[in-house]
């Protein structure tokens, strides 16, 4: 899917309606993507299957992070669902409070298709990965999995320390090496509110 530089004056005020729309108890959060048809103003890119994240972040910390690997709805919709369960059920943190909600910045991530990423060694898979470009998912059996976005470099830049961490996301021990293992790449689109947003 080619999206327009600007699709984040689309995607982030979908992501924070859904959510706003959450906490003031309305059921849904594919209004704001309902509206935008209504107003005939919802562009065949939106309208399309898309695979997204949206993170929250509060006072420089994570706050939620929750995503979809595989296109099955359309990008507006998956982006509104995965802010209401970035927001209200991801598994480490509480669901968001009212009171927190202003202080929330939004990131909203468009994946691109997955590739396999062969490889003969865990050595070749870091040599492999591109740092500061590659999302990876790692699936190990048919319980193990995990996936790092991009911007997860940004804290972890060395790709045997990534590696590391996402096994161990994936609830694997360190030493853990499989030949059964898969892993993936992706790239991804990302935009991200500014503390000035409103």
């Amino acid at each position: 899917m080619t999206l327009p530089t600007d699709a984040g004056d689309l995607l982030l005020p979908i992501a924070r309606s859904a959510v706003e729309a959450r906490l003031a108890g309305t059921r849904t959060g594919q209004i704001p993507v309902a509206d935008l048809a209504a107003r005939g103003s919802r562009p065949d890119w939106l309208a399309g299957p898309g695979a997204s994240f949206v993170t929250l972040e509060a006072l420089g910390r994570l706050r939620g992070c929750i995503g979809t690997l595989t296109p099955h709805r359309p990008l507006g919709e998956d982006v509104a669902h995965n802010a209401i369960a970035a927001a209200f059920h991801d598994p480490r943190f509480d669901p968001l409070a009212e009171a927190e909600f202003d202080g929330v910045l939004i990131e909203v991530s468009v994946l691109s298709e997955r590739t396999p990423l062969p490889y003969s060694s865990e050595r070749s898979v870091s040599d492999a990965l591109r740092p500061g470009v590659d999302g990876v998912v790692l699936e190990a059996g048919p319980f193990n999995r995990a996936t790092f976005l991009p911007q997860v470099w940004d804290e972890l830049p060395d790709p045997a320390d990534f590696l590391l961490h996402l096994k161990r996301k994936a609830g694997l021990p360190d030493g853990w090496w499989s030949d059964d293992a898969r892993f993936e790449t992706y790239t991804v689109e990302s935009w991200r509110e500014g503390p000035d947003r409103r």
